[in-house]
């Protein structure tokens, strides 16, 4: 008998799909194509904790297989560190922060037709567009307008015969919300290498365990969907790529701007009648910054179409692709129920971060991240004072600025930014970054629910003086007492972005800005924006105002916008016992059909009456999770 590696191939792949309870599909008649079909399949929450990655605890065979037989993209970054602004990115080729409120988690950002989701224009060209089954796109975007079908029964073999496919395919196996529960397997807790930033905790080893774990359930379920493909005869039409959505959920990864945060896998195969759209031969590893923004552009290229005017990445593949990124930008606002401000670049070995929230800790609880054990050790090993200064940065304020050498330090503990030798490409990549927050028109400095937040709004002549705007808010995240007068003067201008700005700069002064005490409680009291009301508020409330701290209960009670009343309660939250007067208020939020006013009313309530602690079940469903948590446990004890 004649050994046929191909058969060895689709034999093995087939088993994959057995094991996977997936049917094999009917082998259908291969027609020529003018155009390749593209397969994605895409895996949740997850840092490329895979073997062709060079993670040598990692289980991941047919992932490591996909890129023996294609190209590994060894920098891919997605642009925010969390899955629905990271999605709008994908989904429009925009970045979310030049469409306010898209730069926030689950936020529907108003958007002009121009911003279509990419699918529609290969339907156009002839495409058959399907999507299984998460949208997610933090938008008012119209799934039915995009795609031909977006459900879980959506599949690319629903297609015309003679139509090419776009698919996608969404895994959920790696979720955060897996590594709730314990999943024991081939990885043992003892088994894996904990970063600098996290204490040695049985917690946070089961956590590492069990994302391992999943990976490996994961790959298999990368391999039923090849298999699919190979029992349809179309493995050799059909360019596939595996990446994943968003970086990890291992404590200090999802939501956060290190690169656990926001570094992903992507692995691109194709075939060989399509090979001169690659950027390099099976086998290659790309080492040049790729990040999602670049997605549909690459896409349309492969499909032979342009890359509208209004996309701000570039295709990496294609046969006309341009010269490679040097960069890669990330940035953060609102996550869940918690508001910060990261904007970030990285060229693959440094990463340069800037925080224009440096008065608040990294760590704000946020009840759907804390029902993971991981995060509640953490926590209660820094309330117990048992972390060293590496373990115990995350609880603590922030510098405005960090540069690391991912190289050298790959945990991002040792900040190199006054290092001598690296301050030219220090000063690069600071330049850099202004310069595409600038590109982009980046809204991330826009108070949410403001009128002048979103993609038309903000360009609007003289709406948004954005220049204007990032050395203000640069000079309040400096947080240099000097700045006083500055910040004081622009009290009184007339764009409310900017005296939001100044009021952000005066709170973050602390006690330095006593002398503006006056001014700040006027601004409480009669600004006509509810957004610079609440941070006049917050900062005049430490001078001992009393009617500022009744002025953020009444904008919590009675807002119409629910997000205006969550940045009252995060200020009264940051206000702690002073708090106590608008109690009812707070108890109310709790109770809010909003989940992310009820989980930070939940959270405060706790803390007001001397009850949290860091396994508290704030949100709804943690008490249940504790329950199956135990059982869990209990059943793996020998």
């Amino acid at each position: 008998m004649v050994h046929d590696p191909m058969m060895s191939r689709r034999a093995a792949v087939a088993g994959l799909a057995a094991a996977a309870g997936v049917a094999a599909t009917p082998v259908l008649a291969r027609s020529e194509r003018r155009r390749p079909n593209i397969l994605w399949l895409v895996s949740e929450d997850n840092n490329p904790f895979i073997g062709a990655y060079d993670d040598r605890l990692a289980h991941t065979p047919v992932i490591d297989q996909l890129a023996r037989d294609g190209v590994l993209f060894k920098n891919v970054f997605s642009n925010a560190p969390v899955c629905a602004p990271s999605r709008f990115g994908i989904i429009t080729g925009v970045y979310p922060e030049s469409a306010g409120p898209a730069q926030n988690m689950r936020a529907v950002a108003r958007l002009p037709a121009v911003l279509s989701g990419f699918p529609a224009y290969l339907r156009q060209a002839g495409y058959y567009c399907t999507n299984t089954s998460k949208t997610d796109y933090n938008s008012d975007l119209d799934p039915s307008a995009i795609w031909d079908e977006s459900s879980d029964a959506a599949h690319w073999r629903n297609r015309p015969e003679d139509k090419p496919f776009f698919a996608v395919f969404n895994c959920e196996t790696t979720h955060e919300s897996r590594i709730f529960l314990p999943l024991a397997g081939r990885v043992k807790p003892q088994d894996v290498r904990l970063p600098a930033y996290l204490p040695d905790t049985p917690a946070i080893r089961r956590d590492y365990a069990t994302y391992y774990n999943l990976m490996e359930r994961m790959d298999g379920e990368i391999g039923a969907r090849l298999a699919e493909l190979d029992a349809a005869g179309l493995l050799d039409d059909t360019i596939v790529f595996y990446y994943s959505d968003n970086g990890g959920v291992l404590p200090r990864s999802k939501r956060y701007c290190f690169d656990e945060g926001l570094r992903c896998a992507l692995v691109v195969k194709t075939p060989p009648r399509w090979r001169r759209l690659s950027p390099a031969a099976p086998g290659g590893k790309i080492d040049s910054p790729v990040s999602f923004i670049d997605l549909a552009p690459t896409v349309l290229a492969l499909a032979g179409l342009p890359t509208p005017d209004h996309m701000q990445g570039r295709a990496f593949m294609g046969a006309r692709r341009p010269s490679p990124a040097r960069y890669a930008f990330g940035m953060r606002n609102r996550m869940d129920e918690r508001y910060d401000m990261v904007r970030t670049v990285t060229d693959g070995r440094y990463r340069y971060i800037r925080n224009y929230s440096p008065h608040r800790i990294w760590g704000q609880h946020q009840a759907f991240a804390w029902m993971a054990e991981g995060y509640q050790s953490w926590e209660a090993a820094h309330l117990a004072g048992g972390l060293n200064p590496a373990q115990d940065a995350f609880w603590r304020t922030k510098p405005y600025e960090q540069f690391f050498d991912l190289k050298q330090d790959p945990d991002q503990v040792i900040d190199r930014l006054t290092d001598p030798k690296l301050l030219s490409r220090i000063d690069q990549m600071r330049r850099a970054l202004d310069q595409h927050m600038l590109a982009v028109n980046d809204n991330g400095f826009i108070p949410e629910g403001s009128p002048l937040e979103g993609y038309t709004e903000s360009r609007r002549p003289n709406a948004y003086p954005l220049q204007r705007i990032m050395a203000l808010a640069a000079t309040a995240a400096k947080r240099q007492p000097q700045a006083l007068p500055y910040l004081v003067e622009m009290l009184g201008d007339p764009n409310e972005v900017i005296r939001y700005w100044a009021t952000q700069g005066l709170l973050m002064l602390g006690d330095a800005a006593a002398p503006a005490q006056a001014r700040l409680a006027e601004a409480s009291a009669s600004d006509p924006s509810p957004q610079v009301r609440i941070a006049a508020a917050e900062a005049s409330a430490r001078f001992g105002d009393s009617a500022a701290v009744g002025g953020l209960g009444r904008l919590l009670d009675d807002h119409p916008d629910v997000r205006v009343r969550l940045q009252a309660l995060n200020a009264l939250t940051f206000l702690g016992p002073e708090a106590i007067s608008v109690r009812p208020a707070i108890a109310r939020a709790a109770t809010s059909d909003d989940e992310y006013l009820k989980n930070a009313g939940r959270y405060l309530i706790l803390v007001l009456g001397g009850t949290y602690t860091p396994a508290s079940p704030v949100y709804p469903l943690a008490e249940g999770l504790q329950k199956a948590r135990q059982a869990a446990l209990s059943s793996a004890t020998p």
